[in-house]
């Protein structure tokens, strides 16, 4: 029995004993409060309804503006109200997520507060935590819950000239004397007009000077599409430096994809890291410290080529560079599957000629054969090294004799030393 039951237990003795209406009065009107109390407080929060919107998707450094709608949907007031909002630690909130305030009956009120991702990853916003109780506390307070809803931060995106690499490497639509079909951004002069021309390929302004039908004539072009093939495999990295070089791997491979769709070029992604949206819902851990998606490490090596990445096939459009994204926003490092036997399977439907931008640690032997193979079976293979290596020059010329290119876009320290101080972009290593 709760000590106001003992409280009003004892008013009523001293009633019948002094037989004061006073005190039979108090002793009414407590007993009608404590059970308006007990009967409303459990009732409130069933005719509160909770609903979090914002947008879904962030690239990193941006701030996101997430509002909390409360509305209550019955005639009485609830008298107050505890809103606390779980927040992720990596992304740093620019106003308190937790208030207390009263909801009038009918009335819908709105709080706003906005977070800002400074990692890639894909977070829990939520769980909504409400709690509402009497304005005399004679009731026990209770409890709600509005689930967590989910919040992507794309990873980094820098120029391709601040990376090392040229603007113009050797993918893409690449001119030809296969006239295959004809680029309208290459112009290469007039022709006399013939039977089966288009009337959009009229050059009104020459021929009304030479009082000839003339067309315009471009240059011929084979359009070819790139796979980018993201080695994240954790045996490939230096142990000391796993995490910097992987994670400027990732930098690599969206800034490479952002070019190219950018480019209106066709691009897909594979990569051998794990995806950790593929495990069931109840499986899908949320790590404490970051707050972001993370992979259950007690998973065996054999199960986790189950969960390796979803292969992205090759299209255009920046709908198709959101997928891109999204998906390198969640990848992690596992000892899923090593480069050379990954690689020809990842490129087995591909269709002939097709670039393929191999990003991983070093190119050594096993890799550049890898490579190799692909060349001979008709792609067109280039080979981006992140970790820094001191004779990358052995590395480029053997892959020339091999029949590919080699590049080596080494730039982790410039990567970490973005993240503490949260600076403009970093400047990326040249080419060796």
């Amino acid at each position: 029995m709760s000590r106001y039951s003992w409280l009003l237990l004892l008013l009523l003795a001293i009633a019948f004993l002094l037989r004061v209406d006073f005190i039979f009065y108090i002793l009414y009107i407590a007993v009608g409060v404590l059970a308006w109390s007990r009967w409303r407080t459990p009732r409130a929060l069933r005719n509160l309804t909770a609903a979090r919107e914002y947008r879904r998707r962030a690239f990193l450094g941006e701030s996101i503006e997430v509002k909390l709608t409360l509305t209550n949907q019955s005639r009485l007031a609830i008298p107050w109200l505890q809103i606390q909002e779980h927040v992720p630690p990596e992304l740093r909130v620019e106003e308190s997520v937790r208030f207390v305030r009263s909801i009038q009956g009918r009335q819908t009120s709105d709080h706003i507060y906005h977070v800002r991702g400074l990692q890639r990853g894909y977070y829990s916003l939520g769980p909504l935590r409400l709690m509402n109780g009497d304005l005399f506390g004679l009731a026990k307070p209770h409890f709600s819950y509005l689930p967590p809803d989910f919040l992507t931060v794309y990873p980094r995106i820098i120029p391709l000239t601040r990376l090392g690499l040229p603007s113009r490497l050797p993918f893409g639509t690449i001119g030809s004397h296969q006239r295959l079909f004809e680029d309208p951004a290459r112009p290469a002069g007039v022709r006399e007009f013939r039977s089966g021309d288009s009337l959009r390929q009229m050059n009104w302004k020459a021929s009304a000077h030479t009082q000839k039908h003339l067309v315009r004539t471009f240059e011929p072009a084979i359009s070819l599409e790139a796979l980018i093939l993201l080695d994240l495999y954790s045996g490939s990295y230096e142990r000391r430096n796993r995490q910097e070089a992987t994670e400027w791997a990732i930098v690599v491979a969206a800034s490479l994809a952002t070019h190219l769709i950018n480019q209106r070029q066709r691009v897909g992604l594979s990569s051998n890291g794990v995806d950790p949206l593929r495990l069931h819902a109840d499986e899908q851990l949320f790590d404490e410290v970051t707050g972001r998606l993370s992979f259950d490490p007690d998973v065996g090596e054999d199960s986790l080529r189950r969960y390796m990445a979803s292969a992205i096939a090759p299209r255009n459009g920046q709908p198709h560079l959101m997928k891109i994204l999204e998906q390198l926003a969640r990848l992690d490092t596992k000892e899923t599957m090593p480069f050379a036997e990954w690689a020809p399977a990842a490129c087995a439907n591909l269709n002939w000629g097709v670039t393929v931008l191999a990003i991983t640690a070093q190119g050594d032997t096993t890799t550049s054969q890898a490579l190799h193979r692909l060349a001979r079976n008709g792609f067109n293979p280039i080979l981006i090294a992140v970790e820094p290596t001191a004779n990358f020059g052995l590395v480029k010329e053997r892959a020339r004799r091999l029949g590919f290119q080699a590049y080596n876009v080494s730039n982790p320290h410039a990567l970490s030393q973005w993240r503490q101080t949260q600076v403009g972009p970093a400047v990326g290593a040249p080419l060796r």
